[in-house]
């Protein structure tokens, strides 16, 4: 049997709305993974906020995060690490900018530290996951190290505004994306990357054949995953665009959308319940 690579985004895709892996789910990739299938994180979370579903899932995978700027193998040594990070100029420029744009906050993630613009308890609950030490306060004083990623936390109206204004501007040197859990954010990162060339990675790692990858996403930042991937599924909450470019769509990410796709794709012949 050749093992098929299965990679899964995290929020709006494996996880249902309460931030959990559904029983179903949970059961049909344990099942997979017991097969001798490959089953992997890609999200654009930090590890230490994704590692819970890792233990969860007992993998023994490499974990694609920051939408691929890291990407490392948390159970083995021999993976050659890959981390981009943001140039610190063109960071400071980029915050310069978006401090004079219509924008709610701007996070700096390095690594384990987390930067925060102006202090907000709800960030502070989202991105204190894992202990990272955080710092709040004017980005352009705190920041003096590249940056892996930028977060910016802006209303769902003004985006497409700051997405035009950055393309204008920085297209040459970064990557931007929104997501939409917790809350609409739009991320940068370092040009070239995303989840796609982390995934190639893991891939050529796992030595695994080029039409034996399926991936599930639901957002843009998913995008070239989808593509990418033989099997490309888009979840049924997910982005119109995102669908359009699938291979198929599955029910939901409250509906067992991955769990019910993968059942029939192996015929595991599990009820759903």
């Amino acid at each position: 049997m050749q093992p098929y690579l299965i990679c899964l985004d995290l929020d709006g895709t494996l996880l249902n709305d309460n931030k959990e892996i559904s029983p179903y789910t949970k059961q049909v990739l344990t099942e997979l993974q017991q097969c001798g299938h490959y089953v992997m994180i890609a999200t654009g979370r930090p590890y230490r906020a994704s590692q819970m579903y890792y233990h969860e899932l007992n993998m023994n995978t490499p974990v694609v995060n920051f939408n691929g700027a890291f990407v490392h193998h948390p159970k083995a040594n021999n993976f050659k690490v890959i981390h981009e990070v943001l140039d610190v100029e063109i960071s400071k420029n980029i915050i310069t900018a978006l401090q004079q744009s219509h924008i709610t906050n701007i996070i700096a993630e390095v690594k384990d530290y987390v930067f925060i613009n102006s202090y907000d308890p709800r960030l502070f609950e989202g991105f204190s996951m894992g202990n990272p030490k955080i710092q709040t306060g004017n980005l352009l004083e705190n920041l003096n190290e590249a940056p892996t990623s930028l977060l910016v936390e802006a209303e769902e109206e003004n985006i497409p505004e700051i997405k035009d204004m950055l393309t204008h501007f920085y297209a040459e040197n970064i990557e931007h994306r929104r997501w939409g859990a917790p809350f609409p954010v739009i991320e940068i990162v370092k040009r070239g990357i995303n989840k796609a060339r982390g995934i190639k990675h893991v891939q050529n790692y796992l030595n695994i054949a080029d039409d034996h990858i399926i991936a599930f996403g639901d957002e843009d930042n998913d995008i070239e995953m989808i593509k990418f991937a033989t099997h490309g599924i888009a979840m049924a909450n997910g982005l119109k665009d995102l669908k359009e470019i699938a291979n198929e769509t599955t029910y939901s990410n409250n509906e067992d959308g991955i769990g019910r796709y993968l059942n029939d794709f192996f015929n595991l012949k599990m009820r759903y319940y």
